[in-house]
């Protein structure tokens, strides 16, 4: 696949590193500074890719959407801290018959780690006596607070129990990311946590949702993509 490139920062010169080992195409890299030239000039630039991957900055996830449309470019979207455009975003891109993937966090366990704490609360909400809380820790470059994956588990945890969790965030030293959920009650405590050690994960995931979408039009969460793969590894053991 040839690919481009929105942002190339820490989490973007780990994704087009691990594009170059899976043997994909490196085509355009184009700075989070250097998208603001216009979106039709991005749109030039963009053209004859077979998917982007961004991971540059929430302010220009937008413009980045549009011009991926303008030049018929699917767009796989890891960029945090866009969620007060998050609606007129997807929108757009659906009315405007594009093709997108996006999701707070592409990695691969954390999407499972949902799943696990998702079951969890519908195990322990019932029960009643718990009190659940979200920690989340990262580094200290991070600018949005409480992360994306933080805003998933409070609200997937909120749709099972009624009410919306208290979340911590903590930004200290280089830590790539960690969330703990916890279910306090004066008996015992049960504690979910996933680790992150380093951003390969979250580029491996990223690549895989731009192999799934560069033959698809419309937009899909990333929890789509995985479901989609898991229905057909399910199918093959048939």
């Amino acid at each position: 696949m040839k690919l481009a490139f929105l942002g190339n920062g820490g989490m973007g010169s780990v994704v087009i590193a691990r594009a170059r080992t899976e043997g994909h195409e490196v085509g355009a890299v184009i700075a989070s500074r250097e998208a603001e030239v216009g979106q039709r000039k991005l749109a030039a630039l963009l053209k004859g890719h077979d998917a982007a991957i961004d991971f540059s900055v929430g302010k220009a996830v937008f413009g980045n959407a549009t011009a991926c449309v303008l030049a018929g470019v699917p767009l796989v979207e890891g960029t945090t801290g866009w969620k007060k455009e998050e609606r007129a975003t997807l929108q757009f891109v659906r009315d405007a018959g594009g093709a997108m993937v996006y999701g707070p966090n592409f990695s691969i366990g954390v999407n499972v780690f949902f799943r696990v704490v998702a079951r969890a609360a519908e195990l322990l909400g019932p029960l009643g006596g718990y009190e659940v809380f979200v920690e989340e820790t990262h580094h200290a470059g991070k600018k949005d607070a409480p992360s994306g994956t933080a805003i998933v588990l409070r609200d997937l945890l909120a749709q099972r129990l009624g009410k919306e969790p208290p979340v911590t965030s903590t930004r200290e030293g280089h830590i790539p990311g960690t969330h703990t959920v916890g279910f306090d009650s004066a008996a015992d405590q049960v504690t979910l946590t996933h680790t992150a050690r380093n951003r390969e994960g979250f580029a491996a995931g990223a690549l895989l949702a731009a192999k799934w979408i560069s033959n698809r039009r419309g937009v899909y969460a990333f929890a789509d993509v995985l479901d989609d793969l898991l229905g057909m590894e399910r199918t093959k053991a048939r």
